[in-house]
């Protein structure tokens, strides 16, 4: 069986990428770069500016530990371009995003926000050649379901909302998993962006996140709180902006 091979001399990278490859449980051969490399390795891991220091015929040059590692990944399967990338996405305060090339499931994670899915698209299509890029979001949790599509709308060939019902399990990373399960499902393409219309119901949980925010100092507005369920500022930017209008 072939495994990986790390060649650096950037102990934060190589910590990062041991640190990703023990908690997967793979097998992996730490090099210097003298050293020669066994047979058994299929790919090398290193950084951008220690590229030019490897000498093996499958190098993964990539600054972001996460990144290098699923590209390498990738090419141990012997793929190195697809023809369509699937972003599954499971809708969220924080989303489950999964990315599949030519049906094979290449990362599955948590993001931190629905904004947030767009900026590891980008991250993802420009690592992994590509001939086009479809984005499948889960129906459900419809404010920041719009929110995503509408962050992701100019960044893929084509949107599908899919119905997730039963996509979610019991796992160490439900949402991640139930982005997998998304992005290999099949749904209705959608023809342009949806509105972003939060309900009153979510507008005033909002306001009474921001009271415990503030430990009960203040409650944000109601437009406040409905910019910050559109994705338009900040619970933070929203209280600051509450200080000032109580200042004046």
């Amino acid at each position: 069986m072939k495994v990986i091979g790390i060649m650096t001399k950037n102990f934060n990278f190589f910590y990062e990428l041991v640190h990703l490859l023990r908690e997967s449980r793979e097998h992996f051969v730490a090099l210097d770069f003298d050293d020669a490399i066994p047979e058994n390795v299929g790919v090398i891991v290193t950084t951008v500016e220690e590229r030019p220091r490897v000498r093996f015929r499958k190098v993964v040059a990539n600054d972001q530990p996460d990144m290098a590692l699923s590209i390498a990944r990738s090419q141990l399967k012997g793929r190195e371009s697809f023809t369509t990338l699937v972003a599954g996405i499971d809708p969220g305060s924080r989303p489950g995003l999964a990315m599949i090339g030519d049906g094979r499931v290449l990362i599955a994670e948590t993001v931190s926000s629905p904004e947030q899915v767009a900026n590891e698209i980008v991250r993802y299509g420009r690592n992994f050649r590509h001939s086009r890029i479809i984005a499948r979001v889960g129906h459900g949790d419809r404010t920041n379901r719009n929110r995503i599509i509408r962050s992701i709308w100019n960044m893929v060939d084509d949107v599908e909302v899919v119905d997730e019902t039963s996509t979610t399990r019991r796992t160490e990373e439900p949402d991640a998993d139930a982005a997998i399960s998304i992005a290999l499902g099949c749904g209705y393409r959608l023809p342009f962006p949806p509105e972003v219309k939060p309900t009153p119901g979510e507008v005033r949980d909002i306001q009474r996140q921001s009271r415990i925010e503030s430990g009960g100092r203040v409650t944000i507005s109601y437009d406040l709180a409905e910019a910050v369920a559109k994705g338009e500022i900040s619970l933070p930017e929203a209280l600051r902006a509450q200080d000032r209008t109580c200042a004046r």
